[in-house]
């Protein structure tokens, strides 16, 4: 297909050109590549359980030599909180008060959600909040009200836009947690927790990266309570903000792989998924870089127990890294000193890297360069839970074009599931990504790498999506611990549930770890 020139103009100001839109549709047009999985990484294959005394070694480690490094805690905080009251939307669109009770309403659904609401409807963080609108601002007496009319009443306050419009609120920013004294957002908590692992000389690094019209209130959010929370940790925070660059947006079309086109006759692109935020952690500079969701948060009463976790995720990222740059260093400096035993133990046994079956074939100074050439990479240590069936990737042994086979973390998008053996496999994992990341992104010279020089970029994504009523197709780039960081040196340490608490519909802040001490 040809673009026109209001196209060109278009797809030049996002940062694009012609050509990779069109390589863009032709991805939709051949469908995406499928990972080939070869089994689950499962404890002792793959995934390391520690014991109870290596978990306090390494915690002490990571505290011993965090000091003079640059530690930055990043964390995706760019979605609105829409998803997590579907189920309420759909209450309000089609509840009829005039014909039906609400339980009868529930029953005739089989809404279970809707039901557990309003149980625990006084437990919200919101309900002293939404209560005293109805009551002084809409000046309703909530006494004398039905329940039924109070329950829809609290609905259409809690999420409509013209009264406290929580349903289009950043999520980082809803009310999570109740306490004696304030309610606190998923944007504070993440400051509390960071004070216990990444405060370095009195300072905590956070970077988050948001959509664009939500950068005020963020920074809102920051000048009400950085000095509040500051004061009860004796922690400066320093907190950048970034949003996913236009670059990285992909076209979307119809199901015949058009284009599809605005009412104005304009290309319509869609957001780059989670996996062009590669571009925005590439620019963090720092020595270590902590990744977590901005939904995974927990009240203090739990917040020591998880990240202790952080710090043995930390200790091992610096052990593992001390050891790589030293192995680089001599096999750089001195290669006839290197005892290449021990160094391919190393690789095999900690850092889970499998050497060509051909290696000990392989000329000296080439069996060198094959080394530094798998060692010379990032490392990332990812905590893994328990399989609960929670949705969300899972991790395992995954061979690539090449027949090199690496750890990698999967989503169930990437396995082709019609084929029975790669279904099979995949249902058979045992543990789970909870996004739990801690990142070493500097090489053995101190130099920073160029991460996307690390990205799988034949591992996108297609999602069905809407737009205008009508179903789209769009492309998402390879996500961001997936594709994006498919040529890392991988690390899975098996960590508890409890370090896994995310928010994804609002019954969830019923669970205990969400919930205020009673």
């Amino acid at each position: 297909m040809k673009f026109n020139k209001r196209d060109v103009k278009l797809i030049q100001k996002k940062g694009l050109t012609p050509e990779r839109v069109l390589n863009q549709i032709e991805i939709f047009k051949k469908g995406i590549r499928y990972i080939d999985i070869k089994k689950p990484a499962t404890v002792e294959d793959g995934i390391l359980r520690l014991s109870k005394e290596e978990q306090e070694e390494l915690a002490k480690f990571y505290e011993q030599h965090k000091q003079p490094l640059n530690i930055v805690k990043f964390t995706p905080a760019s979605g609105a909180a829409s998803r997590m009251f579907k189920f309420l939307f759909n209450f309000l669109e089609t509840f009829n008060g005039k014909k039906e009770s609400i339980n009868a309403y529930i029953n005739k659904h089989k809404d279970n959600d809707l039901r557990l609401f309003f149980i625990g409807l006084d437990k919200f963080p919101f309900y002293g909040q939404v209560t005293t609108y109805i009551r002084q601002i809409l000046g309703e007496d909530t006494k004398r009200m039905s329940t039924d009319n109070f329950c829809r009443l609290f609905v259409e306050v809690m999420l409509l836009e013209k009264h406290l419009d929580l349903g289009t609120t950043p999520k980082g920013l809803l009310p999570f947690h109740e306490y004696k004294k304030h309610i606190s957002s998923p944007f504070q908590e993440h400051l509390y927790e960071a004070n216990r692992y990444i405060c370095n000389n009195g300072i905590a690094h956070l970077h988050f990266t948001v959509s664009p019209q939500h950068l005020k209130f963020f920074k809102k959010k920051e000048e009400e309570i950085v000095s509040h929370v500051q004061g009860q940790t004796d922690c400066k925070f320093k907190i950048t903000y970034s949003f996913q660059e236009e670059s990285t947006d992909t076209v979307a079309v119809d199901f015949a792989n058009k284009p599809i086109r605005d009412e104005d006759r304009n290309l319509v692109f869609r957001p780059g998924g989670h996996g062009a935020l590669i571009e925005n952690l590439n620019k963090i500079d720092a020595d270590i870089i902590f990744i977590k969701n901005i939904d995974n948060v927990v009240t203090n009463s739990y917040e020591e127990r998880v990240v202790s976790y952080k710090r043995v995720l930390g200790g091992m990222l610096l052990q593992l890294q001390t050891k790589t740059h030293a192995y680089l260093k001599t096999l750089e400096e001195a290669p006839d000193r290197v005892d290449l035993q021990e160094v391919l133990d190393f690789m095999h046994e900690e850092l889970n890297i499998r050497v060509n079956e051909e290696f000990e074939k392989y000329a000296f100074d080439y069996q060198i360069e094959y080394l530094v050439k798998k060692l010379d990479r990032p490392l990332r240590v990812c905590g893994m839970v328990k399989n609960e069936n929670e949705p969300g990737g899972g991790p395992f042994w995954v061979k690539h074009e090449n027949g090199y086979v690496s750890l990698q973390i999967v989503e169930s998008a990437q396995v082709n599931k019609k084929g029975e053996r790669q279904k099979k496999i995949f249902e058979s994992s045992t543990h789970f990504n909870p996004v739990d990341i801690v990142c070493g992104v500097r090489n053995h010279r101190r130099e920073k790498y160029d991460l996307k020089k690390f990205v799988d970029n034949k591992t996108y994504f297609i999602a069905s999506k809407s737009k205008s009523g009508k179903k789209i197709k769009a492309l998402e780039r390879p996500g961001l611990w997936n594709g994006g960081m498919a040529f890392w040196n991988t690390v899975f340490v098996e960590v508890p549930l409890y370090t896994f608490n995310p928010v994804k519909t609002v019954n969830d802040l019923l669970k205990p770890t969400h919930q205020k001490d009673r």
